[in-house]
């Protein structure tokens, strides 16, 4: 039995796999590879792909690669080869030994190119953009011939080496593949090979001013490598023919197959790299790393963990058609996961004194409490008990409604792993303000060895005034309000509907002091409140809390009130 049947669940790409192998299709072989630009920060959409790539080569014993398609140095960088790399590693991914960039074959490119031209299947044209575009036609008329298209092959062979050489001012000339000006896929109306550009380039330096155009470099770099199954999203599909007409053309000993799938929406999210860079460059946003990007980078910052992400491209499947995934679906697979993992802890992010009159003012009890009930391995802790405590100011209400099982003046509650405390007086400031409760509470109801028969029907969580460390936490909500935010009338642009609303911060929260000395990327569930992560920003002096996750799927609420806030 190969390891491709151990998986129970298929999609179309499968099927096609399945099919070639059970055909002797590329002698049963199975090699993919994920090609992004490095142009920016990958996504969650990327992240789909990752694991769709990496996942297939692993399922069927074969390999994927990954490789860097940089072909337009004006817009790439090494930070961006960078984080690239460790975005798919931190995914739980390796390449081995198969990282390649596109550059690797700027050579073996440059001489299709030759190739091509002396077929008489490329030619160098003068044409500008707006003149190309004008002579290209439209979905309805066919386009005409350059008027560059009928130059012999010298002519054409000379050109391009002085194109190559430096000669002519960058935009000026352009190789294309001679093929139909009247094809119905208009990618095909003799598409662009090569552009003038003076750029430096990462990796080569200054050694070109010519780079190849995309189309012409994907397909060659697939058959270079060996790849099987070149998989990509679905406004690849008409060039599918060009992928294929290329390959064709140069009679490459290697032939793979080109499959898209629809690439992944999320509701409250732009996908588009050049949008996330311009919230990048205009400081809508602290980075591309910032928690409410939905980059991999942000997501880690936010403490999403790489299980939840590659559960969630598992759940989603692989679709033919595209549509939108709720923000809510990731969220509910991030939370799926932490609930499993992380030590619960109590924090109050808005506090109320308490203090506990009948309480020995010197005393200090260690309180056993639970790291987390879905994990009995997880251990114990202790959390310390002393006289003053912090509750939630949500947590009292002087004149309470109906079935409020809280705080109120007469009121008893438990203390989570605690004690049952009743609220006997309330402090107020010179304004009216609520500052302090006075409470008692009941020794013989200690969590654990309580004898006293008593019940109450609310658990409040609360940390020790004296013991408990101060911190930051960042609260954040979705980046947008609206749903779909390309969707934009004229006029306006998709940054009208950046959510002013999308971070809170709450610099003066306490929490208990088990979480001291925690590193960076630590999860936290806080009672109550939901999942937080550690903060890079966090100091030994003082931790940054982001909230990762709430406890329950807000998103409702938000699509109730029309908008995110």
């Amino acid at each position: 039995m190969d390891s491709a049947s151990e998986k129970t669940t298929s999609n179309f790409i499968k099927d096609i796999i399945n099919e070639d192998r059970k055909n002797g299709k590329h002698g049963a072989r199975v090699h993919t590879r994920f090609p992004p630009e490095p142009n920016g920060y990958l996504h969650i959409g990327h992240a789909k792909s990752i694991c769709l790539n990496f996942g297939l080569a692993k399922e069927y014993g074969g390999l994927c690669n990954l490789r860097m398609d940089d072909t337009n140095p004006s817009k790439e960088d090494v930070e961006y080869v960078d984080s690239i790399m460790a975005d798919v590693r931190w995914l739980g991914f390796d390449w081995d030994d198969r990282m390649y960039y596109a550059s690797d074959y700027f050579g073996k490119l440059h001489e299709y190119a030759i190739e091509l031209i002396t077929m008489g299947k490329a030619y160098v044209c003068d044409l500008n953009q707006d003149e190309m575009r004008q002579y290209r036609g439209t979905l309805k008329e066919p386009g005409r011939p350059s008027p560059y298209r009928d130059r012999s092959v010298e002519e054409n062979l000379d050109l391009f080496a002085r194109m190559k050489n430096g000669e002519f001012p960058d935009g000026s000339k352009t190789l294309r593949a001679k093929i139909d000006m009247a094809a119905s896929f208009i990618v095909m109306r003799d598409p662009v090979m090569y552009r003038i550009l003076r750029a430096t380039h990462h990796r080569t330096g200054d050694m070109w001013c010519i780079y190849p155009m995309y189309d012409f470099t994907h397909c060659l770099s697939d058959a270079l490598e060996g790849i099987t199954h070149s998989i990509c999203t679905l406004e690849f599909e008409n060039n599918r023919a060009l992928y294929d007409w290329f390959l064709a053309a140069l009679d490459t000993p290697n032939r793979p197959q080109q499959i898209e799938f629809a690439r992944l929406n999320l509701s409250y999210t732009v996908m588009s790299k050049r949008k996330l860079l311009q919230l990048v460059k205009e400081g809508r946003v602290a980075g591309w790393d910032d928690p409410r990007m939905p980059t991999i980078a942000g997501m880690r910052r936010r403490g999403y963990t790489p299980e939840a992400i590659r559960d969630f491209a598992e759940r989603i499947g692989v679709a033919k058609a595209d549509s939108t995934v709720e923000f809510s679906y990731l969220e509910h697979c991030v939370r799926d996961d932490l609930n499993r993992r992380a030590h619960r802890v109590m924090a109050v992010l808005d506090p109320l004194k308490v203090v506990i009159e009948n309480y020995p003012e010197d005393a200090l009890e260690e309180l056993d409490a639970e790291n987390n009930p879905e994990n009995a391995s997880a251990g114990t802790r202790k959390i310390p008990f002393s006289r003053t405590l912090y509750v939630e100011r949500d947590d009292f209400r002087e004149d309470p409604p109906k079935k409020y099982h809280r705080l109120s003046p007469g009121a008893e509650v438990r203390l989570k792993s605690a004690y049952i405390i009743k609220c006997e007086k309330v402090i107020k400031d010179a304004a009216g303000n609520v500052v302090e409760l006075r409470c008692t509470y009941d020794p013989t109801t200690k969590s654990g060895a309580d004898n006293s028969g008593k019940k109450v029907k609310g658990t409040l969580h609360w940390v020790s005034a004296a013991h408990g460390l101060t911190a930051e936490a960042r609260l954040y909500n979705p980046l947008f309000t609206k749903e779909n935010p390309d969707d934009v009338a004229e006029g306006e642009n998709f940054l009208d509907a950046i959510n002013p609303q999308s971070l809170e911060t709450l610099p003066g929260i306490f929490i208990e002091p088990s979480v001291k000395g925690a590193a960076p990327g630590a999860i936290f569930q806080f009672l109550r409140h939901g999942y937080f992560c550690v903060d890079p920003d966090s100091t030994e002096a003082r931790l940054v809390f982001n909230r990762t996750v709430q406890l329950r799927d807000s998103w409702a609420k938000i699509e109730k009130a029309g908008g995110a806030g």
